[in-house]
């Protein structure tokens, strides 16, 4: 009676495994599709805001902590990091965009773990550009009135992990861009994997493919327009405009990460990672994150930009990255409900660099 269920678990085990070996190949065959980092194709994709890290802990290692992200932050850079939080992750955070441009990035979401294994969670990332003065060719000194853009993404994602050792996850995000008259919209879908092996678990490895979707194009009253009837009569017609449409930011990273763990109190964590972008430069980089009994965090990284000829070309942020955490408990009793607050800047060659600080509960 016990043996065929003996077979039916290592069937189901061997099953299981054999799909995480399909999205690590599916990963790495639309990565290489991805894979380009061809400047002559710089510009000719849209919708960067999903490339705007709104996450202080993310952001403090200049997005680069592909292998060892976790919970809510998880859905902005590898998905498979929602399944490996206790029980649930609520963050919220905000983000002061290259300081003196008047544009802020505000996220928040949830994960939850389902079951024994897997992990459901949302997010929203809203774009505040404040309100920008409506000027016309007549009037350019402003007319009085203001507007405002709207872009936010919501995402919905599911992790799952096996043995505690391999997770991986996928994640579907709906993209709208607004103005008062005018709308694009489009939907992009994130994968990932995460590996973690070593007595402590020591080695982090992960790989994820990000903003691989449909192409966006604007719609709307704004690219309606009247002309003359070209048979000279008394009323004037109607001429749709067709908006070109542009293609989403996809991406492919692949990081590693080692703990080393010293005086039981004391854990400093050395990374990598290099970033293939389809429609810009490649970028490699690294960084170190140092915890205090897992209270106190100090995070610094740096990222370069590959086969950068001159100055002109350099991108925004100089490579320089930093940040902090403080995570402490709610109650003695309850030590697993923590509370962390996260801070992270990001220097800029112009303006003041990019501020971000986030706020995490976790149960």
């Amino acid at each position: 009676m016990l043996l065929p269920i003996v077979r039916i678990i290592a069937y189901s085990k061997r099953f299981f495994m054999k799909k995480t070996y399909y999205l690590f190949f599916f990963i790495m065959v639309f990565g290489s599709a991805v894979y380009a980092g061809n400047p002559d194709r710089q510009g000719e994709a849209g919708a960067y805001e999903l490339l705007m890290d709104p996450w202080a802990r993310t952001a403090g290692l200049h997005t680069m902590g592909t292998s060892m992200v976790r919970g809510v932050e998880s859905m902005f850079l590898n998905v498979a990091g929602m399944a490996r939080v206790n029980k649930m992750d609520i963050a919220v955070g905000t983000a002061n965009y290259l300081q003196g441009t008047d544009i802020r990035l505000n996220a928040g979401g949830l994960v939850r773990r389902i079951g024994k294994n897997g992990a459901f969670g949302f997010s929203l990332m809203t774009v505040d550009f404040g309100k920008i003065p409506v000027t016309t060719a007549s009037q350019p000194a402003g007319t009085g009135a203001t507007f405002s853009p709207n872009y936010f993404n919501l995402a919905f994602g599911y992790s799952h992990v096996f043995a505690n050792k391999v997770s991986v996850g996928i994640l579907f995000r709906g993209i709208t861009e607004a103005l008062t008259n005018v709308t694009a919209s489009g939907l992009a879908i994130d994968a990932g994997i995460q590996y973690v092996t070593g007595d402590q678990d020591n080695f982090k490895f992960g790989i994820s493919l990000r903003n691989i979707g449909t192409p966006m194009t604007y719609r709307g009253e704004a690219l309606s327009f009247q002309r003359p009837s070209p048979n000279g009569g008394a009323y004037n017609i109607t001429v749709d405009q067709r908006a070109a449409r542009f293609e989403l930011p996809s991406m492919l990273n692949i990081g590693a990460s080692y703990d080393f763990r010293f005086l039981e109190k004391h854990r400093l964590t050395v990374l990598g990672n290099f970033t293939s972008n389809s429609f810009s430069r490649d970028q490699i980089g690294g960084g170190a994150e140092y915890g205090f009994k897992e209270q106190f965090v100090l995070r610094a990284g740096y990222r370069y930009e590959l086969d950068v000829k001159d100055q002109i070309q350099s991108p925004i942020y100089t490579g320089l990255s930093a940040g902090a955490s403080l995570i402490f408990p709610l109650s003695k009793l309850e030590k697993e409900t923590k509370i962390g607050i996260d801070y992270s800047y990001r220097a800029s060659r112009v303006w003041q660099g990019t501020h971000n600080i986030s706020l995490h509960l976790s149960f």
